[in-house]
């Protein structure tokens, strides 16, 4: 592992936030950006703390996106934009939490994508 991908990876002693600020934050997200259909917040260990549909269904499906995005590039992603005829993904990482999510077409991929790591900051232990 490279040590980019490490520095990408939770450490021991850092705590997933609340699943109340976990909800608060994809609240936020759906508050500030209209196009968003939906979004998830996930802990260290991949588990979806917070979506705005079933929590495992997101989470299954955010790992396997995540994954794929690391396997193509090499290492971690810090970050990830797909476009597609019916929608929009974006992915952002921060302090060892992710948030996936899924928008409308033609969404201002620097605004989502800078929208989505205020919030982690937000909820992120230990933050800035």
């Amino acid at each position: 592992m490279s040590e980019m991908a490490r520095a990408g990876q939770a450490t021991a002693t850092e705590v997933a936030p609340s699943r109340d600020d976990a909800e608060a934050g994809v609240a936020r997200m759906r508050e500030m950006a209209a196009d968003v259909r939906g979004c998830a917040v996930l802990g260290t260990g991949g588990e979806a703390l917070a979506a705005s549909g079933d929590r495992e269904r997101w989470a299954q499906a955010c790992a396997a996106l995540l994954e794929a995005a690391d396997a193509a590039g090499g290492e971690r992603a810090s970050q990830l934009h797909v476009a597609t005829e019916e929608g929009e993904v974006f992915a952002v990482r921060h302090r060892g939490l992710a948030m996936v999510a899924v928008s409308e077409r033609f969404a201002l991929a620097s605004l989502m994508l800078s929208d989505m790591r205020m919030v982690l900051r937000e909820i992120a232990p230990g933050r800035p």
